[in-house]
């Protein structure tokens, strides 16, 4: 692996922090608890506006796509300075940036490009992701909701749940078994929905971040009508598309969230420095220090992996280790949050802002759950890594 940096990269790095300088916004995000999430939305929306105009938008899209087309090596020099400026995160964007967007590159059909990557581009609508379901969260597969071919539509009837930001989404990626009789993995569809079609309805869902905290929602879908033309892929061919829309999880954008925690350890060193309850400062407690040094250390390593996971993507070697990471990644979070409530003490029951460290240790606890739980993660590298037998699988 390649760890030099070329004159080129120390150019572009100066030309990132330059404009980041310039253009990160100075207001603070809005919280979800604020207009059901929809100041967020208007805010997230108008900072991709911005990135659009000023040639930062779609970074590592194709340029024929709109984008930049931009080497893994410069995706990263973004992400570390975009962290480093205390840039918004990407928020209600992720799914058209991370998910839709490329998936639409790689598997849509010419009119599907035309139509959304731009309007994606500028943030003209935010998308969110219907794949999950009350009996089928990581094991995806397991769909239930129906999809039944009626002339030159599909009508969609089911439900999804866990879908983030679905009250406040334009469009949305579907998943729908379009042939019940088929083979648990087949007769699936992928398919962009409207999320404004007659017949669907989003609730949002009360977490133990808060009941004003509207990130989840469970959606409804009742004789949902869907153009065919909105199918990507095949008919019944869904499978193959989820996973390449899955797939994106594991490249840059996964890295940026690396580097947003390590930014995050920084901060709780910090904190640490400071008085504690009993007037001491946390960090001269050996044990405080013992565990903030170990977690800086696991962020680095595990940053080091993913440098190294990337690079090998480069030369289309992926390998199995995308499991690894997410594992040890999720499971990282965790200690780091948990370790941020020692350090707090008694103010740590106390449920600060947005980006407070009690709300995101609450919301660590989905961490080991969510894009494949950390049960799967171990089949697969059980499976694929260690050579052990492959265990019993549904039909």
């Amino acid at each position: 692996m390649r760890i030099e940096v070329t004159r080129e990269e120390e150019l572009f790095r100066e030309e990132v922090r330059d404009w980041l300088h310039d253009n990160v916004p100075k207001d603070e995000r809005p919280t979800e608890d604020v207009d059901m999430g929809r100041a967020m939305r208007d805010f997230d929306l108008a900072w991709q506006k911005t990135q659009y105009e000023g040639g930062w938008a779609g970074l590592a899209w194709p340029k024929e796509f709109g984008g930049r087309g931009l080497a893994i090596d410069e995706m990263l020099i973004w992400h570390e300075e975009y962290a480093r400026a205390h840039a918004p995160r990407i928020g209600t964007c992720f799914v058209g940036i991370n998910h839709a967007g490329p998936t639409l590159i790689a598997r849509g059909t010419a009119e599907q490009q035309t139509f959304h990557l731009p309007q994606i581009l500028r943030g003209d609508h935010i998308w969110c992701q219907g794949f999950s379901e009350p009996t089928a969260g990581s094991d995806l597969a397991n769909i239930k909701t129906r999809a039944e071919v009626d002339g030159d539509h599909l009508v969609v009837n089911g439900s999804k749940i866990w879908t983030s930001y679905g009250h406040l989404a334009k469009y949305g990626e579907l998943l729908v078994r379009t042939d019940p009789d088929s083979r648990k993995h087949a007769g699936i569809t992928w398919t962009i929905v409207d999320m404004e079609s007659p017949g669907i309805e989003a609730r949002p869902i009360s977490t133990m971040t808060g009941p004003d905290d509207h990130h989840f929602c469970q959606v409804f879908y009742n004789d949902v009508r869907i153009p065919l033309s909105n199918v990507v892929g095949e008919i019944n061919g869904g499978w193959s598309v989820a996973n390449t829309t899955l797939g994106f999880e594991r490249g840059t954008a996964f890295a940026a969230e690396q580097i947003h925690q390590a930014m995050l350890i920084e901060n709780l060193i910090d904190l640490a420095r400071r008085p504690g309850p009993d007037g001491r400062p946390r960090i001269e407690d050996g044990e405080y220090a013992s565990r903030l040094a170990m977690i800086r250390a696991e962020m680095a390593a595990m940053r080091a992996m993913t440098y190294r996971s990337l690079n090998n993507a480069k030369r289309n070697n992926p390998g199995s280790d995308g499991s690894m990471i997410r594992l040890y990644f999720s499971e990282a979070q965790q200690r780091l949050k948990r370790l941020a409530m020692d350090i707090l003490g008694p103010a740590g029951l106390e449920l600060s802002g947005d980006e407070g460290w009690t709300r995101l240790y609450l919301r660590s606890f989905s961490v080991t759950i969510a894009a494949g739980s950390c049960d799967i993660q171990r089949n697969i590298i059980g499976e694929r890594v260690l050579g052990l037998p492959r265990g019993p699988r549904a039909q």
